[in-house]
């Protein structure tokens, strides 16, 4: 049970911050701007402390540089497949980062509730690690939610697809405890591999479309990846 309640905490972080869909009445062009430069922040600093240091931590600097290059290049794929749906594609992108992303760090929480029960590590630790990515995960579920509801999706269907990109974290979580030694072989290629993509969406979607003349974008930005930073350096 205690297992299950440490796997299950990151998909309640993103579900809740999904929910917070419901409690924005109304996206005026500032607020707007600035929910694109969060995301922007969130998106870039979760990239680099949770995926890119983590990874070359745990592979080297060449698995992570493939990974990464692999991450672009997929985006500038996708980008030719959905071309000629501009606005949705762009909403669609974003979700399949983050969600992209999401799957290494369940599975980061599958790999230490393994070695919890293999005795390798005290519960406490494993624990800390799930709770410190169900809270970064809060700010990474509203970053779907908003911006498609921003884009014309009903709150109920902008708050669904944050629940889908959670649902899929709770499946990485699953499968890397179940298949462990497997998994571990591959998770620095993953990292940052999830890292490359969304600082595609980043540069090629959220930049250009938060740009204004009143720089409220750059204050979104800032506050977003300094959300994140402290969450992930404190708790991750």
């Amino acid at each position: 049970m205690l297992v299950l309640l440490g796997i299950l905490l990151p998909f309640v972080g993103t579900c809740l911050g999904s929910f917070m869909v419901y409690f924005i009445k109304n996206l005026n062009k500032k607020f707007e701007i600035l929910i694109l430069g969060f995301a922007a922040g969130v998106m870039i600093a979760a990239s680099v402390w949770s995926l890119l240091i983590p990874s070359i931590e745990s592979g080297g600097i060449i698995r992570c540089s493939l990974g990464f290059v692999f991450g672009i290049l997929l985006f500038f794929f996708i980008d030719f497949v959905l071309n000629k749906r501009e606005k949705k594609g762009k909403v669609n992108k974003l979700m399949l980062a983050v969600t992209l992303h999401n799957i290494p760090e369940g599975m980061a929480v599958g790999v230490i509730f393994a070695s919890y029960m293999m005795g390798n590590v005290i519960l406490a630790e494993a624990m800390t690690l799930s709770l410190g990515i169900a809270i970064q995960n809060f700010p990474e579920g509203s970053v779907i939610s908003l911006p498609m509801y921003k884009e014309g999706y009903s709150k109920h269907k902008a708050c669904w697809y944050g629940v889908i990109s959670a649902i899929f974290e709770l499946m990485g979580a699953v499968i890397t405890l179940l298949f462990t030694r497997f998994i571990v072989i591959v998770l620095p290629y993953l990292l940052a591999f999830s890292a490359g993509a969304m600082i595609y969406v980043v540069v090629v979607e959220l930049i250009p479309e938060s740009d204004n003349k009143g720089n409220l974008n750059v204050l979104g930005f800032a506050f977003g990846f300094l959300v994140m930073m402290v969450l992930d350096v404190l708790l991750g």
